[in-house]
C-alpha cells in the first residue's frame, strides 16, 4: 500500500470514529434509562450538567432529571437535600449506586444494559 493511500484510509477511519462517537443516542436509549429507574440530579447553572445534557442531544427530554437548584441560586430543592446530593451531575441507579460527574453514553450503556442503537 502506498503512503498516500494509507494516509487517506487513516484519515477516513479517524473521521468515521469521531462522527460515530459524537452523535446523540437514539431516544430509545434515554427511554431505557428512565425505564431502569436511572435519574440524573443537576442544576441549571452547572456547566458539567450542560455538557452531560448535550451528549444526549434531542434525546435528553426522555431522561429522568431532577433539578436541585432553586431559582436565582437561592438554595437547594428539598428532594436533593433529602437525597444528600452534593455534586452535579449525580447519576442515581436502581441498584442504589451513585456516580458523580459527567458520564459518557457508553459508560451509561455498560452500567445499565441499555443498548445503543
Amino acid at each position: 500500500m502506498n503512503k498516500s493511500l494509507f494516509i487517506l484510509v487513516l484519515i477516513s477511519f479517524i473521521f468515521l470514529v469521531v462522527v460515530g462517537c459524537s452523535r446523540s443516542p437514539d431516544p430509545s436509549f434515554a427511554q431505557c434509562l428512565t425505564e431502569k429507574d436511572v435519574t440524573m440530579f443537576g442544576a441549571y447553572w452547572c456547566s458539567h450538567c450542560a455538557t452531560q445534557k448535550k451528549l444526549f442531544g434531542n434525546s435528553w427530554q426522555y431522561v429522568n432529571y431532577v433539578e436541585c437548584s432553586l431559582p436565582n441560586k437561592a438554595g437547594t430543592t428539598e428532594i436533593c437535600l433529602q437525597e444528600k446530593i452534593e455534586t452535579f451531575p449525580t447519576w442515581d441507579f436502581a441498584d442504589g449506586n451513585r456516580v458523580e460527574g459527567v458520564l459518557t453514553i457508553e459508560q451509561l450503556s455498560v452500567k445499565t444494559g441499555c443498548l445503543l442503537q
